[in-house]
């Protein structure tokens, strides 16, 4: 592999470390959750999702600059804009919280942050392994991981949007439970979305 090569790769690692920081941080909101301190945790959410958005355009800047690149400079431009959509998507959980004036959280909410937390760590392996795509015996083992993931999501969607059925709670705190667990089903795709993109670059690359 060429030595300028290199650089994308370890974007891609940063990028999924920093949603993996994203994740981490998220959890940690939600089991000291505290409305009256939302704002500050959607300042430090924002400053991990700028600090992405920089590896996002660092990622674009060299691709347009380069001659060669590994594999066709689509599909890193792919993968790098699915890789900042998991942590926007993570900003975006947060963000509805604010939005929706969220005075406490159950543990199902946490029980969500903690599989996308699962989900970046899982991704954070698949891109430090996807350098070596070529001869790699782990990523299509780190894929299925993320889907097996993904389908839990799927079941902790549909259970805890029918437990809000059965929730005496006012029509609004249902409504707005509806719509942050529909940003946390739509972060779980992001996630599954990135193994999807590796697993087609391999195709295209083997």
């Amino acid at each position: 592999m060429a030595k300028g090569d290199k650089f994308y790769f370890e974007n891609f690692a940063e990028s999924t470390a920093l949603s993996k920081k994203a994740a981490a941080y998220l959890v940690e909101c939600l089991e000291n959750y505290n409305a009256e301190d939302i704002e500050k945790m959607l300042e430090e959410m924002h400053k991990i999702e700028h600090s992405a958005d920089i590896k996002k355009h660092e990622m674009s800047e060299a691709l347009a600059k380069a001659f060669v690149t590994p594999v066709d400079r689509e599909d890193l431009d792919m993968l790098s804009n699915n890789l900042d959509q998991v942590t926007d998507k993570i900003e975006e959980i947060l963000q509805k919280f604010y939005i929706y004036n969220i005075q406490s959280v159950d543990s199902s909410v946490i029980e969500f942050a903690k599989k996308i937390v699962k989900s970046c760590e899982i991704l954070c392996e698949l891109m430090n392994e996807f350098e070596n795509f070529k001869r790699s015996k782990k990523i299509r083992k780190l894929i299925i991981e993320l889907n097996d993931v993904e389908e839990e999501c799927d079941r902790l969607y549909l259970s805890s949007m029918r437990a809000l059925t059965n929730n005496p709670a006012d029509a609004l705190t249902i409504v707005s439970f509806r719509k942050i667990y529909d940003c946390f089903e739509s972060c779980a795709d992001a996630c599954e979305h990135v193994g999807e993109c590796v697993r087609t670059v391999i195709m295209k690359n083997t």
